[in-house]
């Protein structure tokens, strides 16, 4: 076949990935300390997706603070102590080949931890979740001046994209939605004050930072009342005048909710964003070919492709999907025997 976008290089601001494929952001679980410490296993996951030739890894939603983690077990950077093993992290996987970036998140509502969790609103995310505490005003200064700190460490420990998590039902999202944020103040109501939040720490982390900033959005809510893609092309255009530079784009999970899944599911979205707020995009959600993954970007559906769960079945996927592409790329130098051999089978 001809060129493939697939395997072309991406440049965003001032950066240069060899490829198009990225691994998503997904949480291990493992910090078995409690403590936000990266762990053996952080360094064994991330480092063969960089072995399998994929571009850019975003790191697992790293905690900005410790009452903003999904679990105990989550990373975290709220700390200096964290930026000694996040530094070796983002070193050895520049070694072999990938960039590196970094999920800033705080679960607000969604966080499994014991005592106090804060949300925007006091509004538990289902029957058997716990009830947040409504953050005071200067709850959410001290977030955004928590993003910002992360930020700083984030730049120490030599990570080349960050991303913000406003997906997923977490705290920047539950800021965003009507679904989870019943705020009357400056914080909530009107869209303008609901994105405020977002705003303020977009401001403060360019403060501290001038490499590509991503954000990820849930643009779907799934619920009659909550929002849709339509919005977040608004959103996503405020993002861009703001600075951001490609919107990662998910759905759902602000509130418990059926959601018919099926390949590519999610790829309108990022479609529609990308055309209507005409800022850069990425795609992910049940996307598990080459093919599949060349139709979006040729197609100008998409600028990035992101793998999540077909990493984690096959560390090796671009090798996979360069084959079906009839595309041959570079290895590591200790494999070049195996992946010879395959290609002259070919």
């Amino acid at each position: 076949m001809g060129t493939t976008k697939l395997f072309t290089p991406y440049t965003i601001k001032n950066l240069t990935l060899k490829n198009r494929i990225v691994m998503a952001p997904m949480c291990m679980y493992s910090c078995s300390s409690q403590d936000g410490k990266v762990t053996p296993w952080h360094y064994t996951h991330y480092i063969s997706r960089a072995v399998g030739q994929a571009g850019l890894l975003i790191q697992e939603a790293t905690a900005v603070s410790p009452e903003g983690r999904i679990s105990p077990y989550d990373l975290g950077i709220w700390d200096d102590e964290h930026i000694e093993g996040l530094l070796k992290l983002t070193t050895l996987i520049k070694e072999n080949g990938a960039k590196t970036g970094i999920q800033l998140g705080h679960a607000g509502r969604k966080a499994e931890l014991e005592g106090e969790i804060l949300a925007p609103s006091a509004i538990p995310f289902d029957e058997q979740s716990k009830t947040p505490k409504e953050m005071t005003t200067e709850d959410i200064h001290a977030a955004v001046t928590a993003f910002k700190q992360a930020t700083e460490r984030a730049k120490q420990a030599g990570f080349d994209v960050i991303e913000l998590h406003g997906a997923h039902g977490y705290l920047i999202n539950q800021f965003l939605s009507p679904l989870a944020n019943h705020r009357s103040d400056e914080y909530g109501g009107s869209p303008e004050n609901r994105y405020r939040f977002l705003k303020e720490v977009i401001e403060a982390v360019k403060s501290v930072w001038d490499g590509p900033l991503f954000v990820r959005v849930s643009a779907n809510e799934y619920h009659p009342e909550g929002l849709t893609v339509e919005d977040y092309v608004v959103y996503s255009s405020w993002m861009k005048d703001q600075g951001v530079d490609l919107i990662d784009v998910s759905s759902g999970a602000i509130v418990p909710a059926k959601i018919n899944i099926y390949p590519g599911y999610q790829v309108p979205l990022a479609e529609k964003i990308k055309h209507g707020a005409e800022i850069p995009t990425s795609a992910v959600g049940l996307i598990t070919s080459g093919l599949q993954a060349e139709e979006i970007l040729q197609s100008e559906r998409a600028d990035l492709v992101l793998l999540a769960r077909e990493l984690l079945r096959d560390p090796y996927w671009p090798r996979t999907a360069a084959r079906e592409l009839g595309v041959d790329i570079e290895g590591p130098v200790q494999y070049e025997r195996g992946w010879k051999q395959r290609r002259n089978q070919r």
